[in-house]
C-alpha cells in the first residue's frame, strides 16, 4: 500500500479579508473531496489573508497510481481556482 502525500501554496492576490479567502479555501476542498477520494484540509497560514497552505493525502495500490491520483487532484485544483497554485511537496510513503 502506498499512501501519497502532496502540499500546495495557494496565493489569493484577490482576497480582501479571511472570508475571502475561506471562500476560496473552502471550495476547493470541497470540490476535490466530491471529485476524488482523499484527505484534504487547510494545514498552515491559516492567519493569513493572501495565501493559503493545503496538504492532501491518498492510498493508492502502487507508486504510479499515487503519482497519477496526486497529479489528477493538482491539476483540478489549478483549473478550479483563480488562486496561484505552488507545489511545495509531493511524495510517496510506502507502507
Amino acid at each position: 500500500m502506498i499512501i501519497g502525500t502532496a502540499a500546495i501554496k495557494l496565493d489569493i492576490p484577490f482576497a480582501h479579508s479571511l472570508k475571502d479567502k475561506r471562500m476560496v479555501v473552502k471550495s476547493i476542498i470541497s470540490k476535490a473531496q466530491n471529485k476524488f477520494n482523499i484527505s484534504i484540509a487547510e494545514t498552515d497560514e491559516m492567519d493569513t489573508i493572501k495565501t493559503a497552505i493545503i496538504s492532501f493525502a491518498c492510498i493508492a495500490a502502487n507508486t504510479a497510481l499515487a503519482d497519477s491520483i496526486m497529479q489528477n487532484v493538482l491539476s483540478y485544483i489549478e483549473a478550479n481556482t483563480d488562486a496561484e497554485v505552488i507545489l511545495l511537496n509531493k511524495e510517496n510513503i510506502i507502507q
